[in-house]
């Protein structure tokens, strides 16, 4: 193998490997100054978007072990990795998508397994961490505070009314 495509190579599988996920995107359409936005957009997560070639993508993605994803590697393709935050990367993509009306997702990869555009539209579409942290935590202490009040009117109605002073 030449050793500029070994080095193409090197480099789509040093992307592959920042992240548990990939997310494969059509980008003919985004221009120059799309595409930085959308970089910056991606930088709160800490993802990055890269044009890579689809032999090379083909090659490193296999080396790795992901699923094959052949049919998705028609056209010019780039890949968005890195971060922690999958779902919060997702809701970014829409956004951008949304806005733009330019990239198109062709398909993700998640934890070894082919997510398709339309389940990630929908894992974009949860709400955040945060806000479902704070929902099961509201959930918790109003259900906490109900349970306290029907003890303490149990309470006070087994007690027995004391005589009033003079």
């Amino acid at each position: 193998m030449r050793a500029e495509k070994q080095y193409l190579i090197s480099e789509v599988d040093s992307h592959l490997q920042k992240s548990d996920y990939v997310i494969l995107a059509n980008f003919s359409k985004v221009t120059v100054a799309d595409t930085a936005e959308l970089r910056k957009r991606l930088a709160t997560e800490k993802a990055e978007f890269h044009v890579v070639k689809n032999s090379s993508l083909r090659v490193a993605a296999k080396a790795l072990g992901l699923p094959d994803f052949d049919s998705a590697l028609i056209g010019p393709t780039a890949v968005v990795v890195g971060g922690k935050n999958s779902a919060g990367v997702a809701k970014i993509l829409k956004k951008f998508f949304d806005e733009k009306q330019k990239l198109e997702i062709k398909v993700g990869v998640m934890e070894k397994k082919i997510i398709s555009a339309e389940d990630l539209n929908k894992i974009a579409e949860l709400p955040s961490f945060d806000a479902l942290r704070s929902q099961f935590l509201s959930l918790l202490t109003s259900n906490a505070a109900a349970f306290v009040r029907v003890l303490d009117a149990k309470v006070k109605k087994e007690e027995p009314a004391a005589p009033p002073t003079a």
